[in-house]
């Protein structure tokens, strides 16, 4: 495990039974990322790690909240974009300053299914970008991001 691994690569800590050692196994996560383990990162990175996800911070807030966790939507925008910065999820933007946050941060690209508001990755290899720009004087390319729009077609 390193500090740039993503959520989804970590493995599932123990569900039930194993309370202490899926604590354990989350806050060891965070601490590596250079975060504290505190309750909330704790609660979100337990929604997670080990899951192949794309969520809203609002869908992580509502899933949070009819689990009884008491976090504010403020607070789990600032945790997603913490896990970011820590390189542990990858933010997409998808409508204007709607985003979505990605457990998996490899280089990878996305279906965006406008009907359903619903985000799909693009299997590796499948889309390839063979003469990426080189970056002006003194900047380089950190990554490119592409969706791919889909709708269903008119009838």
């Amino acid at each position: 495990m390193t500090a740039k691994a993503s959520l989804r690569d970590h493995p599932a800590p123990a569900a039930s039974g194993a309370e202490p050692s899926r604590r354990a196994c989350l806050a060891t996560i965070l601490r590596m990322a250079g975060l504290r383990a505190t309750r909330q990162r704790m609660d979100l990175a337990d929604r997670l790690v080990g899951r192949d996800r794309h969520v809203t911070a609002e869908t992580l807030y509502l899933e949070a909240s009819a689990a009884g966790e008491d976090l504010s939507l403020a607070t789990v925008y600032n945790t997603l974009r913490q896990f970011q910065g820590a390189g542990l999820v990858r933010e997409i933007a998808v409508e204007g300053l709607r985003s979505v946050f990605d457990t998996d941060t490899s280089r990878h690209h996305h279906f965006y299914f406008a009907d359903e508001d619903r985000i799909i990755d693009i299997p590796p290899g499948h889309l390839l970008v063979p003469d990426l720009p080189e970056g002006p004087e003194g900047y380089e390319v950190d990554r490119l991001d592409i969706i791919v729009r889909l709708r269903r077609p008119s009838r």
